[in-house]
């Protein structure tokens, strides 16, 4: 979807002086996104470069679906670059572009419903059934350990599921991306004693499932 803006990887965009610079000083995010209002290509690449794992992890986070959260995190880039002049720099950049990105997921999941196939059984190869946050893998070194780790966090990932999407977007943006409360509540679009409810119900709700498994 990126490609249809009509842009090109950053490493190929070394044509002049400028773009060089801007690689090896580290010019800032807010600054990049002021020269995308002004559709520089260049400086769109190099915001993608930085986010695009990011924006596809925290997407995944919230949605558990690996096509779902690529195509989500493509829309919300292709959304900062048409609504880069809005950004007005009163907050950090990464905080303006995951209001886009979490809006988009949390939309999505409104539409969709798609937390009830999360935990709907699926029929394996060999007959049995497992949920969708179960097939999950977790990385192992030693066998035993591994399968310990596993049950762990398909445990916790099932307990995350059940929380609602403001309470799971408020954790994620807080442990993952480690956010602040205030950036919490711009993304979120609400006060920042509503984030701390919702991240105190998100633990409350983890500790006593987990407490149960």
């Amino acid at each position: 979807m990126i490609e249809a803006v009509g842009l090109c990887p950053v490493d190929a965009v070394w044509g002049d002086g400028w773009s060089r610079d801007i690689s090896r000083v580290g010019i800032s995010d807010e600054a990049l996104c002021r020269r995308v209002a002004e559709r520089d290509e260049r400086a769109f690449d190099l915001l993608v470069e930085r986010y695009q794992q990011r924006a596809y992890r925290l997407a995944w986070s919230i949605l558990r679906d690996a096509e779902e959260a690529r195509d989500l995190s493509q829309e919300a880039f292709l959304r900062l670059y048409e609504a880069a002049g809005s950004f007005r720099g009163t907050a950090r950049f990464s905080t303006w572009f995951y209001r886009i990105l979490v809006n988009l997921c949390l939309d999505a999941r409104r539409r969709r419903r798609w937390w009830q196939l999360a935990v709907a059984p699926v029929e394996r190869d060999d007959g049995t059934f497992e949920s969708v946050v179960e097939q999950q893998p977790a990385p192992s070194d030693d066998p035993i350990d591994g399968l310990a780790r596993e049950q762990v966090v398909a445990q916790l990932w099932k307990a995350v599921d059940a929380l609602s999407p403001q309470q799971r977007a408020a954790l994620i943006l807080q442990v993952q991306e480690e956010l602040s409360t205030p950036e919490i509540a711009t993304v979120l679009k609400c006060s920042e004693a509503t984030v701390r409810v919702h991240l105190h119900r998100a633990l409350l709700a983890l500790r006593k499932t987990m407490r149960k498994e």
